[in-house]
């Protein structure tokens, strides 16, 4: 395998994982809003990886066999909380808001996966750039 090889597909890797911490920050942040219905309310947005396996299924911003890339992104299945508050300005008429389906624990569990995984990946790329460095040593030797 090539040297530059490595680097596309840790480029890859570490492309999927920022988008990975992208969508997870976004739960995050939204974690705690209401809404006035269960379609307006916030669901948690979940990236799905595929992995590059073949020529076939590369492209010019994923273009290493081995590679990773994230398909896309899907809304999180599980159901918004229906919660009684009459009180809130955002009350349906029968006094409910929906909060949104984001498990914040979860989520920090995610980011904490994501955030590894990209550290990861860049020790990919720097201990081939030390095997380069190393190599052009010797050939000047």
């Amino acid at each position: 395998m090539q040297l530059d090889n490595v680097f596309g597909i840790a480029g890859t890797a570490l492309n999927a994982q920022s988008i990975r911490m992208n969508t997870t920050a976004s739960n995050l942040a939204n974690a705690s809003t209401v809404a006035g219905s269960e379609e307006e309310a916030f669901r948690g947005k979940k990236p799905l990886f595929k992995a590059l396996m073949n020529e076939e299924m590369t492209h010019a911003g994923a273009k290493y066999v081995g590679g990773v890339k994230v398909d896309r992104i899907v809304n999180d299945p599980t159901p918004v909380k229906k919660v009684w508050e009459p009180g809130n300005p955002l009350a349906d008429k029968e006094g409910f808001v929906f909060h949104s389906n984001v498990n914040e624990m979860s989520e920090m569990v995610d980011m904490m996966a994501a955030s590894r995984a990209y550290q990861n990946n860049v020790e990919v790329v720097n201990t081939a750039r030390q095997l380069m460095s190393r190599t052009l040593d010797i050939i000047k030797s």
